[in-house]
């Protein structure tokens, strides 16, 4: 169970060993309880707290605490104290960034990332053949700057990171012109928008990213893999570099939640407000995207490697196979 706190003024503290959630609904004062062998992890939105209590059951029981802005985006997170892993992952980690190692690593996780858009808008492609002319030429053109990344050689990633970006972008153009392309009229979007989100479908997918980001955080972790230490994104400060490298090809399951939920019309005008330069979501449109959210992440099957998991699962085990090719 992922518990996510984003109504302003709850509280979470803990009683009997059992979380007890404090909110108020309708003037009213409601409690919840929630065991932690339930939980799995904790999102606390701005506006909500937490006692250390509830923060210590939480950690002796493996459980994520995650603290984010009112976009989505992770602010920090609550991690135990003992490292899970061997530290040679990360002292290999930290070398690969600089040598040939890394760049094989980024072309991967980048044609990883367009394969599974182009095989998402082909099967968008089978319901709306009205389309498929526009489609076949984004796919083809994705197909070409995938083929372009698939190419480059160079010693690191730094030597060729800029024209990666530029090919991986214009990939992405082609891309979401085409979901905008097939979505209602009122829902379509001119190109991506980012904080603060131009209309309500990037809302929604900046804040679905955002989820994302912090569960690519945390299966980083738990694998062993330093989040700041990346591949291809800048070494700015206090950036975890390796989540936006390792995210690239998780990010087709923000991508199709959000479409579905639009092309389904799910999605209303009282889901989302208008704040300054831009659009964000309101806790009704949060309570909608997160419900999906997680029911395609961790509740739904696929098949993959032999085994039906879920999108969860397939991830972590994609971190542990990174993790241990650096220390093979």
């Amino acid at each position: 169970m992922q518990l996510v706190i984003n109504t302003y003024g709850t509280y979470v503290h803990v009683k009997d060993k059992l979380f007890e959630i404090r909110l108020k609904k309708e003037g009213k004062q409601e409690k919840h309880h929630v065991a932690s062998q339930k939980v799995t992890s904790i999102l606390l939105s701005k506006g909500s707290a937490i006692s250390t209590d509830a923060i210590i059951l939480a950690l002796k029981n493996n459980i994520d605490i995650v603290v984010f802005e009112n976009d989505g985006v992770p602010v920090g997170r609550f991690w135990h104290s003992r490292p899970g892993s061997t530290t040679r992952i990360r002292k290999r980690q930290l070398e690969a960034s600089l040598d040939g190692v890394g760049l094989i690593w980024v072309k991967q996780w980048l044609t990883d990332k367009i394969d599974k858009r182009i095989d998402f808008l082909k099967r968008l492609k089978k319901h709306r053949e009205g389309k498929s002319g526009e489609i076949l030429k984004a796919v083809g053109a994705m197909e070409d700057m995938k083929g372009k990344i698939g190419n480059a050689e160079a010693g690191t990633v730094d030597a060729v990171s800029e024209s990666l970006r530029g090919w991986e972008g214009t990939a992405g153009r082609y891309y979401f012109d085409v979901l905008s392309d097939l979505l209602a009229q009122r829902y379509k979007f001119s190109g991506r928008s980012f904080r603060p989100a131009k209309d309500p479908f990037n809302a929604f997918l900046n804040y679905a990213y955002g989820i994302l980001y912090s569960r690519v955080e945390k299966t980083l972790v738990v694998a062993g893999v330093d989040p700041y230490v990346g591949f291809m994104h800048r070494d700015d400060y206090n950036m975890k570099s390796m989540v936006f490298d390792f995210i690239e090809p998780y990010r087709i399951i923000a991508d199709e939640v959000v479409f579905k939920l639009f092309s389904a019309k799910k999605v209303n005008d009282a889901q989302s407000e208008k704040i300054t330069n831009g659009i964000s979501l309101n806790a009704e449109g949060k309570a909608l995207l997160i419900q999906h959210f997680f029911k395609f992440f961790e509740e739904d099957k696929i098949r993959y490697k032999g085994r039906n998991q879920s999108r969860a699962n397939a991830m972590q085990m994609d971190a542990h196979t990174f993790a241990n090719s650096l220390i093979k």
